[in-house]
């Protein structure tokens, strides 16, 4: 075989292996509601503590739908030192609150939704720019990492930076 098929096979079973880990994240989260599904990912701590910070855990546990994107701890370590560990002083709960929501869509608004869109409005109130570049889904300046990780009350998508409205 010359080297274009064994590249084809290549993005194939890179593409198949993607969707085998989704499949496995999704099958982590069956019975679990948002909160619990992104604590058992293992990759979510910063977001768990900011959340508890913000009082917000209850919500995220509640009916929904929600869908969140969700910054990974790697995301929360991008800002510029001290930034995590001042928001979740109980002095800036409010301010906490406020970047945490404008990571919330009300409803379940899932990958297939979400590349037709070009905004959303958040639960913090304002609209956050959704755009498709080379194949990947931009959220403001992130970048949707992983999609569609089903919960009992919605769905994640896994972002790559922590948005900060303006």
């Amino acid at each position: 075989m010359n080297r274009y098929v064994y590249g084809l096979l290549g993005l194939g079973l890179l593409s198949f292996c993607m969707s085998c880990a989704q499949a496995a994240e999704s099958e982590k989260a069956k019975g679990k509601d948002i909160v619990d599904t992104a604590v058992a990912a293992g990759k979510f701590k910063t977001l768990a503590a900011a959340l508890k910070a913000a009082g917000l855990v209850d919500t995220l546990k509640g009916a929904g739908p929600f869908t969140v994107f969700a910054p990974t701890d790697e995301a929360f370590a991008k800002l510029p030192a001290g930034t995590v560990e001042s928001l979740l002083k109980p002095e800036n709960k409010e301010k906490l609150v406020g970047i945490l929501t404008y990571h919330v869509v009300a409803g379940k608004v899932m990958a297939a939704d979400v590349v037709k869109l070009t905004s959303a409005k958040t639960v913090q109130g304002t609209e956050v720019k959704i755009a498709v570049v080379d194949g990947k889904v931009h959220v403001d300046k992130a970048t949707v990492a992983t999609a569609d990780i089903a919960a009992t009350n919605g769905v994640i998508h896994v972002i790559d930076t922590v948005m900060l409205p303006q």
